[in-house]
């Protein structure tokens, strides 16, 4: 990265884009950070938070290509994290996760292509290996999408970030677990032995600049991160906050693993092992079908998944000590956090 260039957020009003936007709107990384996203509510209170002229909205959809046009010329790299990304309403609504996890990504990704863009980091989801959900699904064709393009595009490098469940974000576990807590109601579990990869909002952003200055063309990467058993989560807020309420379990949710798997076995046996990351290079095989239905590849049969359960397993005080990294716990917790 370099100054005097322009990125742009797509869904930049969502927790990523939030984080992004910490992290750079105080230096000279960017000239203009654009964010990019159809929620006017949103971005009229990140406007009014953020009083930076650096930072220019775009009210619009990825699902239509002439606001994704306009706010796409003058672009020099893209962070494209616009997505559904709740399990159970892409469950109901399957085709509307199609249009814009998939439809909308062809719709960034070509117009990127179009205006010249240099880079562009799409952001994916463990979901997408082995999906049992549509939103899985439809972020595993996201990333199919953004591969086969990657092999046509010479201008555009293309390239991917898979991660886990972002600590605190939008619409997952550990704020509802905080309200129920505050609130003195049971803690709900759907399964105290799921599995859940544990990353904070700053390390997602991290996996993302990883990618974006080591890539080559149709790369995904993936960032190692410790997992825990959500009863050891449920135990390490109740610790924190000093409560004493009841943990309820309820019973796996619809369209819900009792594991992640971030990497799946065929990938594992061509990504490359970069200490804190993994890199799963393109298939770019061509349409010779002989290697598809002729000649097998002896080593998948030999290779492991990287999932949840056989990562780095946090206990209750590890979990703990991960969940103070997160500001919306810090000013909830008083004293010294050295002691804690």
């Amino acid at each position: 990265m370099s100054q005097n260039k322009t990125l742009l957020i797509t869904g930049g009003t969502g927790s990523f884009g939030n984080a992004v936007l910490n992290r750079f709107i105080n230096t000279d990384h960017f000239s203009e950070i654009r964010v990019f996203s159809r929620d006017e509510k949103k971005q009229d209170d990140l406007r009014k938070r953020l009083n930076n002229p650096k930072v220019k909205f775009y009210l619009g959809d990825v699902r239509d290509m002439r606001s994704v046009d306009v706010v796409m010329r003058g672009v020099d790299y893209v962070f494209h994290a616009a997505a559904l990304k709740q399990v159970p309403s892409c469950e109901f609504f399957p085709m509307q996760a199609v249009r814009t996890n998939v439809l909308g990504t062809e719709n960034v990704l070509d117009s990127a292509i179009q205006n010249g863009v240099q880079r562009l980091v799409v952001l994916s989801t463990d979901k997408a290996v082995y999906p049992i959900n549509a939103m899985g699904i439809s972020k595993a064709m996201m990333e199919k999408v953004m591969i086969a393009k990657s092999r046509n595009s010479d201008t555009t490098l293309l390239c991917g970030t898979r991660y886990g469940n972002v600590m605190a974000s939008r619409g997952s576990v550990i704020p509802l677990f905080i309200q129920q807590i505050k609130e003195n109601k049971p803690i709900t579990i759907t399964d105290p032995e799921m599995t859940r990869f544990m990353m904070t909002l700053e390390d997602a952003v991290d996996l993302v600049l990883y990618a974006f200055e080591n890539a080559k063309p149709g790369d995904m990467f993936v960032q190692k991160a410790p997992a825990a058993t959500i009863d050891t989560l449920a135990k390490a807020l109740k610790e924190l906050y000093n409560a004493d309420n009841e943990i309820k379990y309820i019973g796996t949710r619809h369209g819900e693993k009792l594991f992640e798997s971030l990497v799946n076995r065929e990938d594992m046996m061509k990504a490359r092992d970069l200490e804190d990351y993994y890199r799963i290079p393109a298939d770019n095989r061509d349409l010779n079908y002989d290697l598809y239905f002729s000649k097998g590849e002896g080593k998948i049969s030999m290779a492991d998944e990287y999932t949840s359960h056989n990562t780095h397993r946090l206990n209750v005080e590890g979990m703990k000590e991960l969940l103070l990294k997160l500001p919306m716990i810090r000013k909830d917790i008083p004293g010294d956090m050295e002691a804690i």
